[in-house]
């Protein structure tokens, strides 16, 4: 099985400004960028070449079966949104989801809105909703002294899931990038589920939160 943090992404276009009209200057584009990995590294990789808008090639496709080499790619890509998001970069990309259940789109609502989606009847109409009500730090885990804190906004109130479990901590850790859910505690794994904080994959199971490391707003704002 192929994992998720090894899987291999296509190099994507990035600039230096979030305006494109401000793209258009000279020096202002940083081209075509490959992305070799590790994976973990690839979004602070980016911020300190100066990326703050970059265009995805292709669309991240969530309704693509249990293949273990697509989902690891999969996986990959949509790591990759959530960590430029968690930055606030400026990410182009396209979203296919499955036709049922309504709604899906909500799981990902905290990641930057996709410049399309496809898939579902109403894909349109979740598309606007999604540009209009996302805002930064909507879905979000942070690190206390022997703690670890789960603040989720995405469907309008305010849901905080707090653990000082140390399972907790390193399921997080070990889901962040997608695992096999098999790997993980089972306990563990479904209280996630309950809360819809992971998305299954294929065989694996991916970590939805960013973290962040400081708060942009009062924390009790967020």
């Amino acid at each position: 099985m192929t994992a998720p943090t090894t899987a291999s992404l296509p190099a994507l276009l990035a600039w230096r400004d979030y305006d494109p009209s401000a793209c258009e200057l000279p020096g202002m584009s940083l081209g075509e960028l490959a992305l070799p990995g590790p994976l973990e590294s690839e979004g602070d990789r980016l911020w300190q070449l100066g990326a703050r808008r970059v265009r995805l090639p292709g669309t991240i496709d969530l309704t693509a079966g249990a293949d273990p080499g697509q989902a690891a790619r999969t996986v990959a890509a949509l790591s990759l949104v959530r960590d430029l998001t968690a930055r606030a970069v400026l990410v182009e990309w396209g979203l296919r989801l499955p036709t049922a259940p309504a709604g899906a789109w909500q799981l990902l609502s905290h990641l930057q809105p996709p410049r399309l989606i496809e898939g579902p009847t109403d894909a349109h109409e979740a598309l606007r909703t999604w540009q209009q009500s996302h805002y930064l730090c909507k879905c979000l885990w942070r690190k206390g002294p022997g703690f670890v804190q789960i603040r989720d906004r995405r469907w309008g109130e305010l849901r905080r899931f707090t653990a000082d479990e140390p399972e907790y901590e390193d399921t997080i850790e070990r889901l962040a990038y997608g695992a096999p859910a098999a790997s993980v505690p089972r306990a563990v794994l479904a209280d996630f589920r309950t809360e819809h904080l992971v998305l299954d994959i294929g065989p694996f199971a991916w970590w939805l939160p960013y973290r962040i490391s400081r708060w942009l707003q009062e924390p009790m704002t967020v």
